[in-house]
C-alpha cells in the first residue's frame, strides 16, 4: 500500500491528529475589481467540485481550513457556509482588501477613502457579519517594498480594525524588506506584533528577514507547499526550529482555487500534500506546533 493510501486509511480509523490549515482557497476571480460581479460562476459546480476535497482533508484531521480569497477576488461567505455545514470542517473567511498584484484588486472607493474609513466598512463587516457570515481574520496584500502609498494605506486600515476587532492580520507580502515596512506600521499602530502574519514568507530567500521578524513576535508563514517547492519549504521550517523560532512559525498549501471562468474551474489542487508527503518528512514532534497550537496563538 502506498504512503498517502496508508495515511487516509489511518484517518479513516481515527488516528488522525486534529489539524488547522491556516491559508488556503475555495474559488478565486481574477477579472479584476472593477469587473467582478454576481453571476460569473455557477455556486452549485464550486460546492461539487470543493466538497470532496475538504472531505478528503477532514479524513486527515484538518477541522479548520481558513479561506483567504479577499473581496473583490471571489470571497462567498455563503458558498463557505453551505461547505462548512456539508462537510463538518470549519472554513473561516476574512475581512480586508488586497492590494498586491499592482492594485488590480483594489476598488475605486479603496482608492479615494482613508485608512480609518476603510476600517470603518471591515469593523462593520465584522459586527455585521457578511452576508450574515462573521470573518474571523483581516486579509489584506502589498507589492515588494519599498511600499506605495495605497499598500501603506491598505495596512494601516488592516491594523486599526485590528486594534478595534481583536482580529489578526495575514498580509500577502512580496518581500522581506516589505514586512519589516508593514511591522512598523502595525507597530506604530498600536498593534501587537502577534497579530501580524507574514503570508508568503517562503518568497523571500534570505533567511535573516524570518528570523528577525519571528525574534519581534510577528508570524512567519511557509505557505505554497507542494511538490515542486517542498526542499525549500522543507529548509526555510527546519531553519526556524534550530533558532528556536517554531513557535512563531505556521505553515500551509495555498491550494484549492477554483478559477473562476476556467472549464470546470480548471485544476482544482486539493489539500492533502501537506499530510500525507510533507508532514512525514519532519521531525514528527514539530506537528502539533505547527499544525494546531500556532495556528490557534495567531488566530485563535
Amino acid at each position: 500500500m502506498r504512503r498517502r493510501e496508508f495515511l487516509l486509511s489511518c484517518a479513516a480509523a481515527g488516528a488522525a491528529p486534529d489539524s488547522i490549515l491556516v491559508h488556503e482557497h475555495v474559488m478565486v476571480d481574477f477579472a479584476g475589481a472593477e469587473k467582478i460581479r454576481p453571476g460569473r460562476y455557477d455556486a452549485d459546480e464550486v460546492f461539487h467540485t470543493a466538497k470532496p476535497k475538504l472531505e478528503e482533508v477532514k479524513r486527515l484531521g484538518c477541522r479548520r481550513l481558513q479561506e483567504c480569497t479577499p473581496a473583490y477576488i471571489g470571497r462567498d461567505a455563503v458558498l463557505l457556509a453551505r461547505l462548512q455545514e456539508a462537510t463538518g470542517v470549519e472554513i473561516w473567511t476574512n475581512t480586508g482588501i488586497y492590494g498586491a498584484a499592482d492594485h488590480k484588486f483594489v476598488p475605486g472607493y479603496a482608492r479615494r477613502e482613508s485608512a480609518a474609513e476603510l476600517a470603518s466598512r471591515w469593523i462593520a463587516e465584522w459586527r455585521k457579519g457578511i452576508d450574515g457570515v462573521k470573518p474571523r481574520f483581516i486579509k489584506t496584500g502589498v507589492n515588494h517594498g519599498p511600499l506605495a502609498e495605497l499598500d501603506r494605506k491598505l495596512v494601516r486600515a488592516a491594523a486599526i480594525t485590528s486594534r478595534e476587532t481583536g482580529l489578526t492580520i495575514a498580509s500577502h507580502t512580496g518581500n522581506g524588506k516589505a514586512a519589516v515596512e508593514q511591522a512598523e506600521i502595525v507597530l506604530a499602530e498600536k498593534v501587537p506584533s502577534s497579530r501580524f502574519v507574514w503570508v508568503h514568507a517562503q518568497n523571500e530567500k534570505n533567511h535573516s528577514f524570518h528570523e528577525k521578524m519571528a525574534r519581534e513576535g510577528f508570524w512567519v508563514e511557509f505557505d505554497g507547499i507542494g511538490p515542486k517547492s517542498a526542499g525549500w519549504h522543507l529548509e526555510c521550517v527546519r531553519f526556524m526550529a534550530e533558532r528556536n523560532l517554531l513557535s512563531r512559525t505556521l505553515i500551509s498549501q495555498d491550494a484549492g482555487w477554483y478559477h473562476v471562468g476556467e472549464p470546470g474551474g480548471g485544476d482544482y489542487r486539493g489539500y492533502t500534500y501537506l499530510y500525507t508527503d510533507f508532514l512525514p518528512r519532519l521531525d514528527g514532534s514539530w506537528r502539533r506546533t505547527l499544525m494546531w497550537d500556532n495556528p490557534r496563538t495567531a488566530f485563535g
